[in-house]
């Protein structure tokens, strides 16, 4: 069933419900569970918030092996639009210099973030960077930065929920809704 809400001026309709993103999760965690199983290192986890919090904990609730979590702060969105520029909010909680990271993402989209985000792991030592991201709109990703698990390919429309925010709010949806124009 079709549900709508409304955030501020704008209006939303359920898009994807949790059942399916709970099951593209699931299988985007049995494959980080194989290619990690028998590590002898602690693989980090880089939460980029606040949109990948959601994503991250439903994650780590599904590892089979240690990981370590640590988080950090960009933005490069107003309102519902990507302004081109990767501004740095919060650095990173902690070190991963050595470390194999992988970087939890709720969304790809330009991709320009994941360019920045890549640079930033490499530069603080990280000794491998892979990338997760819930949702990826392969339409308009132009980079040539891989994408190691992709829970889901959606179209390039703007959503809410599950951690995605329209201005700051929508992120505690259990669903994700899409803007209904």
């Amino acid at each position: 069933m079709e549900k709508k809400i409304r955030l501020y001026d704008k209006t939303f309709k359920t898009f994807i419900p949790n059942a399916e993103i709970e099951k593209a999760i699931d299988k985007v965690a049995e494959k980080i569970n194989r290619d990690y199983e028998g590590c002898d290192d602690v693989p980090v986890f880089l939460c980029i918030l606040n949109g990948a919090i959601l994503y991250t904990a439903e994650l780590m609730k599904r590892l089979t092996f240690p990981a370590e979590l640590v988080s950090m702060k960009l933005s490069s969105y107003s309102g519902t639009a990507s302004t081109g520029v990767v501004k740095t909010v919060m650095g990173m909680t902690g070190s991963i210099k050595g470390k194999r990271v992988l970087i939890i993402e709720d969304i790809v989209d330009t991709g320009n973030t994941i360019v920045d985000l890549k640079k930033i792991c490499e530069d603080a030592g990280a000794g491998e960077v892979k990338i997760s991201t819930l949702l990826f709109k392969p339409e308009v990703y132009k980079k040539d930065v891989k994408l190691d698990y992709v829970a889901m390919e959606i179209p390039n429309d703007f959503i809410v929920g599950f951690g995605l925010d329209y201005n700051e709010i929508g992120r505690n949806l259990p669903d994700i809704y899409v803007l209904d124009e």
